[in-house]
C-alpha cells in the first residue's frame, strides 16, 4: 500500500472519544521502547509523525493514525519498564484491554517484539491475552538489521517456540532501518481489511 495521506487524528483514553468513521483498525502492542512508533513512521515513509523517544512510557493514550482516508494505525501505551506509578500502569492497562475487547473495527494487533531477545514474560502475557479474544495477530519481529542475516532464523524459531505462535498468526522480520519486511507487513495487513 503506497501511503499519501497520513495524519494522528486523535489521542483516546475512553470509547467514547475514539473515531466514528468506521474504518478497518491495526493497534500496535509492544513492550515500552520496541520501536511501534519507528514501526509507524517506516510504514508510512513520513519521519517524526509517531514521535518516537528514548524514554520510556511516552505514549499514554491510544493514538488513531488515520491513513489514506481509509485505515487507522493505533499506538497503545508500551508496557514492560516504563518509570509509571502502579496506579498509571493499571490505569494503562485498563484502557488498552477495553479498546481491544470491544472495538469492532479492530481487525488485528500488531505485535511488536525485538528480534534480538527473547519474548519477554510480558510479550507472552499480551500475546496469550490476544489468544483468549481470539483478536487476529501479526507477529511484527523487529530490529532485525542488528543481527546477521545467518541468524534470523533462530532467533525467529526462538519467538515463535516462546511465544507459543498460533496457527494463523504470521511473524513477520522486519527492519525501520532497511525496510525490510515493510511490503510484507502491508500485505498481512490489506489480507485482513
Amino acid at each position: 500500500m503506497k501511503v499519501t495521506q497520513a495524519e494522528i487524528v486523535m489521542s483516546a483514553v475512553k470509547p467514547e472519544q475514539y473515531p466514528t468513521d468506521g474504518f478497518p483498525e491495526f493497534a500496535l502492542a509492544g513492550r515500552s521502547n520496541v520501536g511501534k512508533s519507528s514501526f509507524i513512521n517506516k510504514m508510512i515513509n513520513r519521519k517524526g509523525l509517531a514521535r518516537t523517544s528514548s524514554k520510556p512510557g511516552k505514549t499514554q493514550t491510544l493514538n488513531f493514525y488515520k491513513l489514506n482516508e481509509t485505515i487507522f494505525f493505533v499506538d497503545v501505551p508500551g508496557y514492560g519498564y516504563a518509570k509509571v506509578s502502579k496506579t498509571e500502569r493499571e490505569a494503562w492497562g485498563k484502557m488498552i484491554e477495553t479498546y481491544i475487547t470491544t472495538r469492532e473495527p479492530l481487525r488485528a494487533m500488531l505485535l511488536i517484539i525485538d528480534l534480538r531477545h527473547k519474548p519477554s514474560a510480558d510479550d507472552v502475557m499480551m500475546y496469550d491475552f490476544l489468544k483468549h479474544y481470539e483478536i487476529p495477530t501479526i507477529v511484527i519481529a523487529t530490529k532485525a538489521d542488528k543481527i546477521p542475516k545467518g541468524k534470523w532464523q533462530k532467533h525467529l524459531k526462538v519467538v515463535r517456540d516462546t511465544l507459543d505462535l498460533a496457527k494463523g498468526d504470521e511473524i513477520i522480520l522486519f527492519s525501520s532501518e532497511t525496510g525490510l519486511g515493510k511490503d510484507q507487513a502491508w500485505n498481512a495487513i490489506q489480507a485482513r481489511i
